[in-house]
């Protein structure tokens, strides 16, 4: 299964996030008892829990490209994995994996936002890019794998499932009243709303990338159904 958290580093220091993104991890070992893995620096703080499917002794998370620039957390599996990654290997990128994550840290380098389009199976994806200080999230097109955030100013935290987020200091922990109505009626709901207030899931399809506190989000794939 696996999960994994993360937030942007604007309110304490690296050692004080080191701590916090620990704890959000925590909360969410049942989704990966097999590893653990925390990438942390003055932009971002990056944790993940592992379910070890494929390539067991190789794949740990956070995974990073050969000089460090790209950095990618990734719940989820890539069925063309291996077509894709034949592709990047003909495009000259150098592999020291065997599993699936490594074609999304290569990808993105090779095709940035564009890599999306192009995996097939479900995934939700973290990536910190820092040659562009730049956080990209993305989801599915059926929105199979989890994806939640919450977006004030230079804050964005995120991560698998919302009870991580009770970890972070800053997070605010209210009701979403508003929603209540359409969740009492359809016991689901049928937008990027949850119960948390100004928490969202990521919409299925679709990325979002955070450069200096702005966040734009961009469909990747619609489902069309021609009947």
């Amino acid at each position: 299964m696996c999960g994994f958290v993360g937030f942007t580093a604007v309110d304490f220091d690296e050692g004080v996030n080191r701590a916090i993104v620990k704890d959000m991890a925590d909360r969410i070992i049942h989704r990966g008892p097999d590893d653990e893995g925390f990438f942390v620096n003055d932009d971002v703080a990056m944790g993940f829990r592992r379910l070890s499917i494929i390539d067991l002794e190789g794949s740990h998370q956070p995974m990073q490209n050969a000089d460090g620039s790209v950095t990618v957390t990734f719940n989820g599996e890539i069925y063309n994995f291996q077509e894709l990654r034949a592709e990047l290997e003909g495009m000259g990128y150098q592999f020291k994996t065997n599993g699936d994550t490594e074609t999304i840290v290569h990808g993105y380098e090779a095709w940035g936002t564009g890599v999306f389009e192009r995996l097939r199976g479900m995934f939700a994806i973290a990536i910190w890019d820092a040659k562009e200080k730049q956080l990209v999230l993305a989801r599915d097109i059926f929105g199979i794998k989890p994806l939640y955030y919450q977006h004030e100013g230079n804050r964005l935290i995120w991560g698998s499932e919302i009870k991580s987020f009770l970890a972070h200091p800053r997070f605010k922990k209210e009701l979403n009243r508003e929603a209540l109505p359409q969740y009492l009626c359809f016991e689901y709901m049928n937008d990027s709303q949850t119960m948390f207030k100004d928490v969202h899931k990521m919409t299925p399809g679709h990325f979002m990338v955070l450069k200096d506190g702005k966040a734009t989000i961009e469909c990747f794939y619609k489902i069309t159904y021609k009947i």
